[in-house]
């Protein structure tokens, strides 16, 4: 299959009436993570057979995780070498698709992911244990908060080392190995500790289809000896990566859409603002046809500079309270209802929580429900 940030959703009409437009925009919750996740009927036609480089075991967990990063649409992996990682590196520079950036330290390659996952759809990185996981923590922590995923990978330590009561280098100085598992914990939606080869291949597959689902960074280590060894899990291609369509519940839409007509039918001064989850949901289009169709005023949040094109004929600027694009915040505060896609209400976008709009006039569209 291709991979998934490639895929392309098909084109849909919106005729000029509210009705449409409202149905567009709550429906795409479950349209957008069809296109993110592959479209709601798979292909059946079989992903090309990679070509990998002589030299190195092509059933190998390395191999593997290789290819899962290019079918994902990670093609530039961001790295600091480190001795846990070394062997796990050879085998992501021998995969001919995959393109290794070595960085300067941990957090430069954390925020270099952050960048490509917010350009491409998900980033990926790789450090090595303890003293290069601790360093990329904050970079990890930026992708949290901003509903990026991030596949953050380190190389831990040897398999056979684990329950020995050895203290290792390039750690607190403690004989205990999950400090920086706990650490990461927090800052990521799943956590996969790969120390044995039986379970790698589930392990590691679970781990970055929650990324994709959950709009999140992971956490994978790998033990520095096992990404070489072969397995017969391994023995073959990867089974294409796939993950199924999320629908939203029809009851529960056609309600939605239901209100929000009646609500909107009242209203004489309509706006339509867009916020930052409009990436999470890659809703970006079906936003921009929702404005299409509706002919509402079109704002966005500070934090969702970037998802509108600000050539649209209905854009009047940014809203961010008192220090608006001129005349926005009189228009949008003045507005009889105000339609909030993808919001995020924090300090910084509501300027120290000094926004002058009414919750009552408010219909707040997130990925997963409509108040």
């Amino acid at each position: 299959q291709d991979p998934l940030h490639k895929r392309k959703s098909q084109p849909r009409e919106i005729k000029e009436n509210t009705t449409v437009a409202v149905v567009v925009i709550h429906k795409y919750h479950g349209d957008a993570r069809r296109k993110h996740h592959g479209g709601s009927t798979p292909k059946s036609t079989k992903a090309p057979p990679p070509v990998f480089r002589p030299g190195l075991t092509a059933g190998t967990l390395g191999r593997h995780l290789a290819r899962r990063l290019v079918e994902i649409g990670a093609r530039d992996v961001f790295s600091v070498p480190g001795d846990f990682n070394l062997t796990l590196l050879d085998h992501l520079i021998a995969e001919p698709e995959l393109n290794l950036i070595g960085c300067c330290n941990e957090l430069n390659a954390g925020y270099a992911a952050d960048g490509y996952a917010r350009a491409k759809g998900v980033g990926a990185c790789v450090v090595t244990f303890t003293v290069g996981g601790l360093s990329v923590l904050n970079a990890i922590a930026g992708a949290y908060s901003e509903n990026l995923p991030v596949i953050c990978i380190v190389g831990g330590p040897n398999s056979n080392d684990y329950g020995t009561n050895r203290i290792l280098h390039h750690t607190i100085g403690l004989p205990d190995f999950t400090q920086e598992l706990r650490c990461f914990q927090p800052l990521t939606c799943a956590q996969a500790v790969v120390n044995n080869l039986d379970d790698a291949h589930e392990l590691i597959d679970t781990a970055i289809s929650t990324a994709l689902k959950e709009s999140k960074p992971v956490y994978i280590s790998i033990s520095c000896n096992l990404p070489a060894l072969p397995h017969p899990t391994f023995a073959r291609d990867p089974v294409p990566f796939y993950l199924p369509p999320c629908v939203s519940n029809q009851r529960s839409l056609e309600a939605a859409v239901e209100e929000t007509i009646e609500f909107l039918h009242k209203a004489v001064k309509p706006v339509l603002i867009g916020g930052p989850k409009l990436r999470v949901s890659k809703a970006q289009e079906a936003f921009v046809e929702l404005a299409d169709g509706c002919g509402y005023p079109l704002a966005i949040m500070p934090s969702a500079k970037g998802q509108v094109p600000e050539h649209h004929p209905n854009f009047i600027g940014t809203y961010w309270g008192a220090v608006s694009t001129s005349f926005v915040s009189e228009i949008v505060e003045s507005a009889d209802a105000y339609v909030f896609v993808g919001p995020i209400f924090n300090d910084y976008s509501s300027v120290g929580y000094s926004l002058l709009v009414k919750k009552e006039k408010a219909i707040i569209v997130k990925p997963n429900r409509v108040t």
